[in-house]
């Protein structure tokens, strides 16, 4: 592992950024692709890549990030090797079974030695990824048939026993969590090579932990740290960086004890960049969930960029799904992106977070965040229906 960053100017040297990227769901609502044939055939994936894309930018502009070329997105790759059925129902998002009746069953069969490329429905993807390249020659397909970390893969092979398995024996639920984040890391190692990746990768790693939060504050040094050690010491010898939802303020000491070089909290209702900057030094972007836009008006978007800057943010991030995918969000969309121009260009020139919050309206200085919410506009009552 790299040194731990010097947090005491990590968010200073992070300075401000921004990123509008977008999403698969968002080629499937343009190009009228439902979801299910999406995920599971490759004429309907590779019509919704070729359609989508230039619709997206049509409506948006070249400043929008295109979604990256890959196979369906899948989370749940890794336990569907383990023995997970895959669900595929009708226009909803792909689900699974839970498989591990107790930690003992759990314990023992996550020691059994797995195949990845020939198990479960890694088959049928690889192959759905070579059909893919055939249609599009010369681009880089990525095989998105993926995994999530260790406590939210604790959940996918448990189910909410888990929840209590933490409390009823603590220490086979450590066992467990360490056979699980083995077997992560063994799955990740052959993800990583499809998509010709190094494993420890030098320049970073990543990791997606969003049930990670259901674990009490008190218990995060027991149950939670230790593990995601575990994980990052496998996957890189560089900067760590990790997508958590729903954390709360008493557990945000977690971050920076795990050396995060930056931090994407998504949609956490009991955080705002406020309390973010206030209980912790890690850096970290702040997202505008694509169903906000429906009920924000331009003003409020901007809005939303400067206050973001203003109390702490290291940049501000949408990823464009299907519900943006309509006249009245465009120009809501590259509101945020001239705002975050602007707060770019004022954070760079050392211009006072404080001096960046004047830019917010009144209505907005008067809301922002004490009304905001991950599943709810924050600014319904107000109106209003790339990377930098």
């Amino acid at each position: 592992m790299e040194a731990k960053p010097d947090y005491s100017r990590a968010r200073m040297q992070a300075g401000f950024s921004w990123s509008m990227g977008s999403s698969q769901g968002a080629l499937r609502q343009l190009a009228g692709i439902p979801i299910r044939e999406f995920n599971l055939k490759p004429k309907a994936c590779i019509e919704a890549y070729r359609r989508g894309r230039p619709l997206l930018r049509e409506m948006f502009g070249e400043e929008v990030g295109m979604p990256g070329l890959t196979t369906p997105a899948v989370s749940y790759g890794h336990v569907n090797c383990l023995g997970s059925e895959l669900l595929f129902p009708d226009g909803g998002e792909v689900a699974h079974t839970h498989i591990y009746g107790s930690l003992e069953e759990g314990i023992a069969r996550l020691r059994e030695p797995v195949d990845w490329a020939t198990s479960g429905m890694a088959p049928f993807y690889l192959d759905f990824r070579e059909k893919m390249r055939e249609a599009f020659p010369g681009e880089r397909v990525g095989f998105a048939f993926g995994g999530e970390g260790p406590i939210t893969t604790a959940y996918e092979l448990r189910g909410e026993g888990f929840f209590t398995d933490i409390f009823d024996d603590p220490p086979l639920a450590k066992e467990f969590l360490r056979a699980l984040t083995d077997s992560v890391l063994s799955f990740d190692r052959f993800h990583m090579a499809v998509n010709e990746q190094p494993m420890p990768n030098p320049s970073g790693g990543s990791m997606c932990d969003d049930l990670a939060s259901f674990i009490p504050a008190r218990m995060m040094r027991e149950m939670v740290i230790p593990f995601w050690e575990q994980f990052y010491r496998g996957v890189t010898t560089g900067a760590r960086y990790a997508h958590v939802e729903d954390l709360r303020v008493e557990q945000l000491f977690c971050l920076e004890e795990i050396g995060l070089a930056s931090f994407d909290p998504s949609i956490s209702p009991k955080l705002n960049p406020r309390l973010l900057a206030e209980h912790s030094r890690v850096p970290f972007v702040w997202r505008l969930g694509c169903f906000h836009y429906r009920e924000m008006s331009v003003q409020d978007v901007e809005d939303f960029v400067f206050q973001s800057a203003a109390d702490g943010a290291s940049g501000v991030i949408t990823y464009m799904a299907e519900a943006m995918c309509n006249e009245e969000s465009v120009p809501k969309v590259h509101a945020l992106i001239r705002a975050a121009k602007e707060a770019k260009q004022l954070v760079g020139d050392g211009c006072p977070r404080e001096e960046i919050g004047q830019r917010v309206s009144a209505e907005g200085r008067a809301e922002l965040w004490d009304q905001w919410c991950g599943y709810l506009s924050p600014l319904s009552s107000r109106g209003g229906a790339k990377a930098g």
